[in-house]
Parts: C-alpha cells; sequence; structure tokens
C-alpha cells in the first residue's frame, strides 16, 4: 500500500494543525495505523497509532492528552489532530501502517514537515 501523509505546515506555538494520511490502491481498513516523527539530529519517535476499527489508540508520552488519532474508513483517511503544539513538536510526521493491529510497521508514507514557531 502507497501512504501519501499532507497537512503539514508552519504554526505558532498553541495553535492546532491537523495531518491526513491517505492511501492509493488498497483500502486503509485493513490496515493498523501509525504517526511518527523525526526531529533534526534525533531518532524517530513514535506519536500514536490506531487499530484497524478504530477501537483501540495508543500514543507517544509527549503528546498524550494533545494529539488524537483518527480514521475514516470510509474516506479512506487516517487523521492525527494536534492541539496545544510547542516547539518540540516541529519534525516530519510520518504515517505507517501494518497488516495486524500490532507488530511490525510494515509501509511508510513520505512524510509531511510541521514547523512550530515559538
Amino acid at each position: 500500500v502507497q501512504l501519501q501523509a499532507s497537512g503539514g505546515g508552519l504554526v505558532q506555538a498553541g495553535g492546532s494543525l491537523r495531518l491526513s494520511c491517505s492511501a492509493s490502491g488498497r483500502s486503509l481498513s485493513s490496515y493498523g495505523m501509525g504517526w511518527f516523527r523525526q526531529a533534526p539530529g534525533k531518532e524517530r519517535e513514535f506519536v500514536a497509532s490506531i487499530t484497524r476499527s478504530g477501537g483501540s489508540t495508543y500514543y507517544g508520552d509527549s503528546v498524550k492528552g494533545r494529539f488524537t488519532i483518527s480514521r475514516d474508513n470510509a474516506k479512506n483517511t487516517v487523521y492525527l489532530q494536534m492541539n496545544s503544539l510547542e516547539s518540540e513538536d516541529t519534525a516530519v510526521y510520518y504515517c505507517a501502517g501494518r497488516r495486524s493491529d500490532y507488530g511490525r510497521w510494515e509501509y511508510w508514507g513520505q512524510g509531511t514537515l510541521v514547523t512550530v514557531s515559538s
């Protein structure tokens, strides 16, 4: 499956942004989905994940309470709503998919840049 992340941009600290991840050629409802991010000079970090049904979600400690992952299988899209953004959230955000709800991430999108200005 080919994943396409979008929605990144420049936002002021305290602001909000919503990222989207869509797929071409396959239904995302068959995939567990997640978001990761990588800041300059840092390792890739887990942000959030959601099971195929959308019934369970998981978050990295640094974004709990501020970010929300969701999915609309009818629109074949997964979202990451980011609120109360901080300068530390500046990174390239990647969506990822896997053919199960847990385990290894198999598919990666190209990334979208989020820049939070303080």
